[in-house]
């Protein structure tokens, strides 16, 4: 990978596939984690206006040379980033970049048509809410936190994605659409010094708000605002409009170190992912009682908690409870199931696992500039460096970990968790 800063705070990076197709991703840290003193929902109202028009394209014009030139094209807000990316033919790529460059350098924000876009996003949160699944995660989130921007929907409520004006989008668009505060990542046949020139010459009319870029101290003291303790104990909640029981847990991780986090993930390949994992082969295998059960890691910037899922039957419920409570307390007490043959296999599988999920460009451009934009360092203008190596790459030092690592991770997360049961309630 090549990872180059331009003059005015850009950060690229780039990959070589061969092939004929580019897939690109552009990444702001402007999600919902960036709304301090902005309505909450405002984050995702933005990333839904971009596509509204612009200086020089109608939204028709857009949605039609989408269509024209890219196979895929998406956006998305979550908490710590706002991302927007596709992939092309590299024949096209110039078409792409441009566009790209139009949409978030030239967004109007036009009064017409914004009512009927509040309502599209009306709709998305309904849809949002008939989930059971994340309807349950949801309610978690709010139970275990008090202050946190985590408690709250990225999309918003009702009320708050109401209040949104036009002025409300243009302040948060200023204040975070800028060149020092974005990543463009780069997955592509063509060469980097083609790719260079044309996001030069399209994207360096982006000026940038700060003459210097973010150094990573004001990164760090920014984050310590972020995270906070979770309220721990049991909390329910009945719904007519559930069938069955949902039961999830949360863990906070965001005191573990990067190598205490990569401890955790070869755990969780043990104990949550998968037909072969301990939560599996109790609750499901052994005692029926749920036909998935997982567990999983959210690590993003803003959120880190390590999570348990699963759905049962209301008069399973307790007992599905017990049984993890107990598998909990036998990983933490056996010494016999982490050992340095299981977890030289775990590693192995690990980065299996990771090489698939980077197979397809586009998902590689993505997670590339997610990461760069949650845990990169913002470098000063000019900086490049031929051999970059991305924070997704977490494989580095994968083979020094130790059961004693495993086991010490295993003690640090797996205490005093949010347990949310989210059951159907009888009408």
């Amino acid at each position: 990978m090549i990872k180059q800063v331009i003059d005015n705070g850009l950060t690229v990076i780039y990959k070589k596939i061969e092939g004929s197709l580019s897939s690109i991703a552009i990444s702001l840290e402007a999600g919902a984690n960036s709304e301090v003193n902005f309505k909450i929902g405002l984050a995702h109202v933005v990333e839904h206006m971009i596509y509204k028009g612009t200086k020089n394209r109608t939204e028709a014009e857009i949605n039609i040379l989408c269509d024209e030139i890219l196979g895929f094209n998406n956006a998305m807000t979550n908490y710590p980033y706002a991302v927007y990316y596709g992939t092309t033919l590299s024949d096209d790529f110039e078409r792409t970049i441009e566009l790209y460059s139009d949409l978030l350098i030239n967004p109007i924000f036009p009064k017409d048509g914004f009512k009927e876009e509040i309502d599209v996003i009306l709709e998305e949160l309904q849809e949002w809410k008939e989930d059971p699944y994340q309807y349950c995660e949801d309610e978690l989130l709010r139970s275990a936190f008090n202050s946190r921007r985590l408690k709250d929907l990225i999309i918003g409520n009702k009320e708050s994605i109401t209040n949104i004006n036009i002025e409300d989008i243009n302040e948060f668009y200023k204040k975070y659409y800028t060149p020092e505060n974005a990543v463009i990542s780069v997955v592509s046949s063509l060469e980097f010094e083609e790719i260079l020139g044309l996001i030069k010459k399209y994207f360096s009319l982006w000026k940038p708000k700060n003459n210097e870029v973010l150094k990573k101290k004001e990164l760090i003291n920014k984050e310590e605002f972020i995270y906070e303790g979770n309220n721990c104990g049991v909390f329910r909640k009945e719904d007519s409009s559930i069938k069955g029981c949902k039961i999830q847990y949360a863990f906070p991780i965001h005191t573990l170190t990067k190598e205490e986090v990569k401890a955790l993930r070869i755990f969780n390949l043990a104990f949550g992912e998968g037909t072969s994992s301990l939560l599996y082969d109790e609750i499901r295998t052994k005692n029926g009682l749920a036909y998935d059960i997982s567990s999983c890691i959210k690590n993003e910037k803003g959120i880190k908690i390590f999570k348990i899922s699963l759905g049962t039957s209301k008069d399973k419920c307790e007992k599905a409870i017990n049984l993890i409570n107990s598998k909990i307390e036998e990983v933490k007490n056996r010494d016999d199931i982490f050992t340095e043959d299981k977890i030289c296999k775990l590693i192995k599988s690990f980065k299996l696992k990771r090489s698939l999920s980077l197979e397809k460009s586009i998902y590689e451009s993505v997670y590339t500039a997610n990461y760069e934009v949650m845990y990169g360092i913002r470098e000063e203008k000019g900086y490049i460096e031929k051999n970059y190596i991305s924070p997704l790459m977490e494989e580095e030092n994968l083979n020094s970990l130790t059961t004693k690592d495993i086991y010490d991770v295993i003690h640090k997360v797996l205490q005093n968790p949010t347990v949310e049961i989210l059951s159907g309630k009888e009408v």
